[in-house]
């Protein structure tokens, strides 16, 4: 796909929120999954990242890992053939690929926080223009905190890419100057997968990676009130 401009993908039938100028999550999905390294150790986190593995080719030899204990992770299985005991860390129904291995949650958590892991791919609330984290707590006095393992994945992963809609059901941007939620990681993430666009992050500042549709960079400015600007490359 072209750095610059990519077509837009079909919403999904039921989606009540479609519009011309988004991927739907499996379309985004798919697309992070072009992202990543042949042979990369990955961690998918809970919620539309786990839509990636079911794209990843299977010559890519790419080793998913879930933080409950597994290496080797596949897609979803076909229905009918669930296995109750394989699941990944969001208790979704998983299968595994062979010479696939299990272990402890604590050599699991081990694995995430001593740099073995060469990507993570997470959600969020709110991604700075520092590459700050904000996706375990809207800080609300009934907020459930759900931080799950994702503080040790910020911090440990080589590489953090976040996927998300670019924008909150009440339509506020979740690329921010600043999080404003409470923070994850500081500084940890590389790049963001958003529905209307692709965003890296470089020198404290969102760079335009890739527009979906007819997206414009001043819509986007327009949208998250932040100084945009292409990625050149450098």
């Amino acid at each position: 796909m072209s750095d610059q401009q990519t077509a837009t993908a079909p919403r999904a039938s039921d989606d009540r929120h479609a519009q011309p100028d988004r991927l739907d999550r499996t379309a985004l999905a798919k697309r992070v999954a072009a992202d990543i390294s042949n042979g990369a150790y990955v961690n998918l986190g809970i919620g539309a990242p786990t839509l990636v593995a079911d794209h990843l080719p299977p010559s890519s030899e790419v080793i998913l890992h879930t933080e409950n204990g597994m290496l080797g992770m596949d897609p979803a299985p076909a229905e009918g053939e669930v296995d109750p005991d394989l699941i990944n860390a969001g208790k979704q129904p998983v299968t595994e690929l062979p010479g696939a291995a299990y272990f402890h949650h604590a050599d699991s958590f081990a694995m995430m926080r001593g740099g073995h892991l060469d990507l993570c791919i997470l959600g969020a609330f709110q991604v700075s223009e520092s590459g700050d984290l904000a996706n375990w707590s809207t800080g609300a006095p009934d907020a459930i905190p759900a931080v799950g393992g994702a503080m040790d994945l910020a911090i440990g992963a080589k590489d953090v890419y976040v996927m998300t809609d670019l924008l909150t059901k009440t339509g506020e941007s979740k690329l921010v100057a600043s999080c404003t939620y409470p923070l994850t990681g500081v500084g940890c993430v590389t790049r963001v997968y958003t529905d209307r666009a692709v965003f890296d992050v470089v020198g404290g500042r969102f760079r335009v990676r890739e527009l979906f549709g007819s997206t414009t960079l001043d819509e986007l400015r327009e949208l998250t009130g932040l100084e945009l600007e292409m990625f050149d490359g450098a």
